[in-house]
């Protein structure tokens, strides 16, 4: 990819962030049977178990993402997704990277997602899959459904690089 993706918490005043997170929900709405769709609304996306990023390629909107956070170990992605125009060009890698190192940060053990099994969805599931995500059961509120696949990741415990000049005396 040859243009820099920033990636920057966001507060959901924007009006090209609505417009984006407006255009994810109708595509959702588009694609899957309303009684499937498992998008959040923007209140929704705006409670405190929720951080809420956005994607940008200088001053183009590009993509937002979500984690909702399930437990003190468990999260799950929400409102992954990416404009239109700009997919096919490594940005949801970029994204997938970010969650993963934000999620490892957080000391989570553990990132699940639900995504739908239309067509629609096949890089998306491509996606995780490439990125370690094996399916699983419903996990969280969700129950079984036919349009519904669920994938999730353990994360591995971070371990502190050595670096001898800040060890303390511990011998």
């Amino acid at each position: 990819m040859s243009n820099i993706v920033t990636i920057v918490k966001d507060n959901l005043s924007h009006p090209a962030v609505l417009k984006l997170v407006a255009e994810h929900s109708r595509d959702m709405y588009l694609t899957t049977p309303a009684e499937s769709v498992h998008t959040l609304s923007l209140n929704e996306l705006r409670v405190p178990a929720v951080t809420f990023w956005t994607v940008w390629m200088e001053d183009s909107l590009v993509g937002c993402m979500a984690l909702l956070q399930l437990d003190d170990t468990h999260a799950e992605i929400k409102s992954m997704h990416v404009v239109k125009a700009y997919r096919g060009q490594g940005i949801a890698q970029e994204m997938m990277k970010y969650l993963l190192n934000e999620s490892a940060q957080r000391g989570l053990q553990r990132l699940s997602l639900e995504t739908g099994v239309e067509n629609y969805f096949a890089a998306a599931r491509n996606l995780y899959s490439k990125n370690g995500f094996t399916f699983c059961q419903a996990f969280g509120n969700y129950k079984e459904d036919p349009l519904s696949l669920f994938m999730t990741l353990s994360i591995p415990k971070r371990t502190m690089q050595s670096d001898p000049t800040s060890l303390a005396d511990d011998c």
